[in-house]
């Protein structure tokens, strides 16, 4: 029997153990993160499964099943520094309440395969690197290009690993996984105020935003600031400063979200007029060719400014990027049926924010994710929150979605 408020009852008791008064710590890597893995575990005592760490440091639990055709639920105990209670383990918590809901109905054995996951290190807070045991799941990690990252205290992400009884040489053995997995759902809060202003608890998310993410660079000249007129200035700050109303009107055009995240200059003094200047910039679409558009007219732009202020042209380097991910349509409409079942009213809506479900749907298994509305309209805070009765339309919402996906699954032999 499905038993939603116990799902919040542990939520509350994981949060006792791993917060303080700041806010959630289970970074991953951590002694607290290991600390939520092991009182996670010992909630499974009792259930007919297996349980087992794959080589990037992926939890999974396995109810076997009539066929070995798998259905995927998954989520993540890890959090950022200071976060929020629901981020992330709601997806965990909720996805074993759905799976003692299918042991006990099936007996221990359900007619497929339900294997739940809590992927290691999505947020990516110690080291930079998001969705990492999801992406070695996917295949699209490449280990040598991470390992040498280093943490605010120089510990580098290999070390890290290793003390976690992680080898990374070995983490992309993670894609043995995938094997036989026919779809993969995931419960995540919303993050944002899309369901807190249209007033609904639950929606449907129909994809994650492709992403990305340049550094640009304006170079200029220094010179005295008492002593140089201001129209003889080649002022790297000032092309920069122009870019951050830009992008606003940029976006207005065609959608998305744009953020220019962070501003360096050098020589970096009072008395110097800027002769370096350094800005980070991170684009957001659904739809690919509207994310292109957003860069190119990103790059026109840094181009004329440039050019308007005697600088030389804006130097572009990569960050990182990733296409936008489009959920599956079957299961798209299973959960907006399932919402629907359950609240009444449905929403589709994009995600802004990554998740591992991103990693999966590359990985070509059949997809879809579903939100429940924020308080505040916010995350990666303490005071994240969303209401217990949400929560608990959320999980019987994700409940019905699960036995539907598992009845697709059989149709589709």
């Amino acid at each position: 029997m499905l038993e939603p408020k116990r799902t919040i009852a542990e939520l509350k008791e994981l949060r006792a153990l791993t917060a303080d008064e700041n806010g959630a710590q289970r970074v991953a890597w951590t002694e607290t993160w290991l600390k939520a893995r092991e009182w996670f575990r010992s909630k499974l005592e009792g259930l007919p499964v297996e349980f087992h760490q794959d080589a990037a440091g992926n939890n999974w639990v396995t109810l076997r099943g009539e066929s070995e055709k798998a259905l995927l639920m998954g989520g993540h105990l890890d959090s950022v520094p200071n976060g929020g209670w629901l981020d992330g383990c709601l997806n965990v918590m909720a996805g074993l309440e759905v799976l003692r809901r299918i042991a006990e109905e099936y007996g221990g054995r359900p007619p497929v395969t339900v294997r739940l996951v809590d992927w290691a290190d999505e947020e990516g807070a110690r080291f930079g690197r998001s969705l990492l045991g999801s992406s070695a799941f996917s295949g699209t990690l490449d280990p040598e290009a991470e390992k040498d990252r280093t943490d605010k205290d120089g510990i580098r992400l290999e070390e890290a690993l290793r003390r976690c009884g992680v080898e990374m040489s070995r983490m992309l053995e993670a894609r043995s996984e995938q094997k036989n997995a026919a779809a993969y759902l995931e419960l995540h809060i919303e993050q944002g105020p899309v369901l807190l202003d249209m007033d609904l608890p639950l929606g449907v998310v129909l994809g994650t935003f492709g992403v990305e993410r340049h550094a640009i660079r304006f170079l200029g000249q220094a010179a005295h600031s008492g002593s140089t007129p201001m129209h003889k200035r080649k002022d790297a700050f000032l092309a920069a400063a122009k870019m951050a109303e830009e992008i606003y009107r940029i976006t207005d055009r065609n959608g998305g979200v744009s953020t220019i995240g962070s501003c360096v200059t050098k020589p970096g003094i009072v008395t110097s007029v800027v002769a370096d200047c350094t800005i980070t910039l991170d684009q957001r679409h659904l739809d690919a060719q509207a994310l292109a558009r957003l860069k190119a007219e990103a790059v026109e732009a840094s181009q004329r400014f440039a050019r308007e202020g005697g600088l030389s042209e804006p130097e572009w380097s990569l960050i990182w990027r990733i296409h936008p991910i489009l959920f599956h349509p079957d299961l798209i409409e299973f959960c907006d049926q399932a919402i629907q079942e359950v609240a009444g009213r449905s929403h589709r809506l994009p995600s802004g924010p990554l998740h591992d479900a991103a990693e999966v749907a590359r990985a070509g298994i059949p997809t879809v994710m579903m939100f429940t509305q924020s308080l505040h309209g916010i995350s990666h805070n303490k005071i994240e929150d969303t209401k217990e009765e949400h929560l608990e339309l959320a999980v019987r919402a994700f409940d019905k979605l699960a036995s539907k996906t598992m009845r697709w699954i059989l149709e589709r032999g």
